[in-house]
């Protein structure tokens, strides 16, 4: 028996005026998954614990059937492990975005974009080399990752701040939050040297010429220290591997002792290399038994707000995702079982997520008349949510359900 994961970060949504009150998971066309929920089980599972940020790093480690309540530190921890980095028990390990912030005459501060454009890997790390050398000093290093997400690793005790996620303040005044993190004397030597060292690098100045959002500042968040976790087959007896773009989720296949397995040419938006993963995951289900594929495009096209591009990315998600990998499967005969969801909402409305509970597909190759019925989407899920017991109370309930346990 193979089993399958498969995560469309944040495709929950609203619904939409401009889509006639439907949400995009119902307005874009998903035949696949569609046919994998009326026959399969349909249901709500709740990712994010009572109390805890709804993010992609809470929300994943739930998927992967770890509770969050007894592993989770922090995401940057979880990101600095897919990078090779290896924290020393006195470490605590940022994240580091590249973002583009307005500094207005009157000392406010505005957030225009998270990702500074989604600049590439090729220019962050050019950047990053820079921070490195002039900013890095015995207690802090900057440490490259890809396009705007990096990783700041700081030595010993050091001035605590309140952080929050770029993502949740896009176009926003962020005065208040940038003033606790200038309010000490260290942290504001290291943000005002780096603004100054990104301003001035040839890359920022290219990136202005050209009409594109310079990164002209570092945010740093969810910090915290090394997690102490058992691996997935050590919890669930199965070898098993992770295909995402992103160091978080890596990072999390990291720690669970996942195999990780790089696809060339996956981006983590819309332009991501979807044929190079499917047939990773194909591939891999040859010698194991258990794959987490990741596709972060909905979540991206969320916090841009850009309709358009999360209609194409959970489209693509249904026909170049699910839809070969299902596909080959049965071709070869393969008896499986398989989980098709999300993390959590990333609502265009707000740009940032919530801790909704998600609407979960679980189909099963040799059961085909136990179907639910009905076709994938929010509206539904929560339809059957409301039934007895059709809310699954966390991932851990989820990934045993998956493999019968």
């Amino acid at each position: 028996m193979k089993y399958l994961i498969l995560v469309g970060d944040g495709m929950g949504d609203l619904p939409i005026a401009a889509l006639n009150e439907q949400t995009p998971l119902e307005a874009a066309p998903t035949p696949m998954l569609d046919e994998l929920c009326q026959n399969g089980r349909l249901f709500l599972t709740r990712t994010v614990p009572t109390g805890y940020p709804p993010g992609s790093d809470v929300a994943n480690l739930s998927l992967l059937g770890y509770k969050p309540e007894l592993y989770y530190t922090g995401r940057a921890p979880l990101e600095a492990a897919s990078m090779g980095i290896q924290l020393a028990s006195d470490e605590t390990a940022f994240r580091c975005n590249l973002v583009t912030l307005q500094h207005e005459q009157d000392g406010k501060v505005q957030l225009i974009d998270y990702s500074a454009g989604h600049i590439s890997t090729e220019e962050s790390q050019q950047l990053l080399e820079a921070l490195e050398a002039e900013c890095s000093t015995d207690q802090f290093h900057f440490k490259a990752g890809i396009s705007y997400r990096h990783i700041l690793v700081v030595k010993g005790d050091y001035p605590q701040m309140d952080t929050v996620p770029p993502h949740d303040y896009i176009e926003k005044d962020v005065t208040a939050p940038w003033s606790r993190y200038m309010a000490n004397q260290e942290w504001q030597k290291l943000l005002t040297k780096a603004g100054r060292v990104l301003a001035e690098h040839p890359v920022n100045i290219k990136r202005a010429k050209n009409g594109n959002n310079e990164a002209n500042g570092i945010w740093l968040w969810g910090e915290g220290k090394l997690p102490s976790m058992p691996t997935f087959n050590e919890r669930f007896a199965l070898q098993g591997s992770l295909i995402s773009a992103v160091d978080l989720l890596k990072g999390i296949g990291v720690n669970a002792g996942l195999e990780i397995l790089n696809i060339p040419g996956a981006t983590g938006y819309i332009d991501t290399n979807y044929k190079g993963k499917a047939d990773a995951a194909l591939e891999c289900l040859k010698n194991r038994d258990f794959v987490f594929v990741h596709v972060e495009a909905p979540d991206e096209a969320g916090h841009q707000g850009i309709l358009k591009d999360k209609l194409q990315a959970i489209e693509d998600f249904d026909a170049k995702i699910v839809t070969p990998i299902v596909l080959g499967l049965r071709e070869r005969g393969e008896d499986f079982r398989l989980v098709a969801t999300m993390d959590h909402y990333t609502p265009l409305s707000i740009r940032t997520h919530t801790d909704t509970p998600v609407p979960t597909i679980l189909y099963d190759s040799r059961e085909q008349d136990q179907g639910s019925g009905h076709v994938f989407s929010e509206q539904t899920g929560n339809s059957e949510g409301e039934k007895k017991d059709g809310t699954l109370p966390d991932g851990e309930s989820l990934v045993k359900l998956l493999l019968q346990q």
